[in-house]
């Protein structure tokens, strides 16, 4: 079951990204064309990625620190940032995707206990019902036997009744 869902979950994964490709190219478009969008919104992002991705690259390498570290420039940066953007867009859709499928998951599980928990409360009902009947049924039982052991003992022999007399 569980290795069957891993085609399922990468096929699932392809479809996200091919359904908010179209998306992503909208945004880079309006990030190249819109000079706020390229200002404000692309270009600051591209280039702290691009200082972070240096600093990383330089310590991973074992490179030392580095002194100074350029600056790219517009057109690069507005690249950049319009691809980080677009990757943006395609995680957001697809991380509310899952928090729907998870609420939905979640939803569908709360209700089936509720569901549960229901049925156990009839259960309990039904059992604490039949306890009672018991107990009544029992105190009846009782009842009756002595009832029983009264008339036993006020039973009398008649005398001239034998045991050998057949009666019609």
């Amino acid at each position: 079951m569980v290795i069957g869902l891993f085609p399922l979950a990468k096929l699932g994964t392809l479809f996200i990204k091919q359904i908010t490709k179209p998306i992503a190219e909208m945004v880079k478009k309006q990030a190249v064309q819109h000079h706020f969008v390229r200002r404000w919104i692309c270009i600051p992002p591209a280039q702290l990625y691009h200082w972070s991705e240096v600093k990383m690259k330089m310590w991973i390498l074992n490179l030392g620190k580095p002194v100074n570290i350029p600056v790219l420039n517009e057109q690069q940066a507005i690249e950049l940032g319009a691809n980080l953007l677009g990757e943006g867009v395609i995680f957001t859709i697809a991380a509310l995707i899952l928090i729907n499928e998870y609420q939905r998951s979640s939803a569908k599980e709360a209700k089936k206990e509720a569901a549960t928990k229901a049925e156990k409360q009839v259960l309990e009902q039904n059992i604490h019902d039949l306890y009672f009947i018991t107990q009544k049924q029992a105190t009846q039982i009782n009842e009756l036997m002595r009832h029983i052991y009264d008339l036993e003992g006020r039973v009398v022999q008649v005398p001239w009744k034998s045991k050998n007399t057949f009666w019609r």
